[in-house]
């Protein structure tokens, strides 16, 4: 019974404030995103060593958020992960979390588009296998419709070190 009356008053709750404000609505930043819902064939390529993988990308929450899944092969073992990418129309960023079977710590990252260069660029953090803070540097490069490039970098002491790059062509 109280389970009944505190989903009634959670209910009541959400109805009076969808009254009151008008909900948020996609904006060209995420109908940018909605551009790369598909099915995607991805080579990734770690100090030279290449393996094959595939991702899927589906527009979720009314075109809010882009949300992927990612299974290959990294160093020899089986991968998956799964990312939630968006725009935060109040900090005027982009958005993305990411966790995967690699880690039990998810990966928070925000960061601009420069349309001209046609790159979304996100910086963010996580932890290493010990629990130590490791910063990390994305970049997202949309080559056309059907081809990109995405780099990850780890950042120590203001460097950048590449850690890997996959090639995403998009299935025909």
């Amino acid at each position: 019974m109280l389970r009944r009356l505190s989903l009634a008053a959670a209910l009541c709750l959400v109805a009076s404030f969808a009254a009151a404000q008008e909900f948020p609505q996609p904006g060209p930043e995420h109908k940018k995103l909605q551009e790369t819902v598909g099915e995607w064939d991805a080579v990734m390529d770690m100090n030279g060593q290449k393996s094959n993988a595939k991702a899927t990308y589906k527009s979720v929450c009314g075109g809010m958020w882009l949300a992927s899944d990612f299974e290959g092969d990294f160093g020899g073992l089986k991968f998956q992960g799964h990312g939630l990418d968006g725009y935060d129309q109040t900090k005027k960023k982009h958005v993305a979390i990411w966790v995967d079977s690699m880690s039990s710590a998810p990966l928070h990252m925000e960061g601009t588009y420069d349309a001209r260069g046609k790159v979304l660029t996100m910086t963010g953090e996580s932890t290493d296998p010990e629990g130590n803070p490791q910063k990390f540097k994305t970049t997202t490069e949309s080559k056309d419709k059907d081809h990109m490039t995405f780099k990850m970098y780890m950042v120590e002491g203001g460097q950048e070190q590449l850690t890997f790059t996959i090639e995403y062509s998009r299935r025909k």
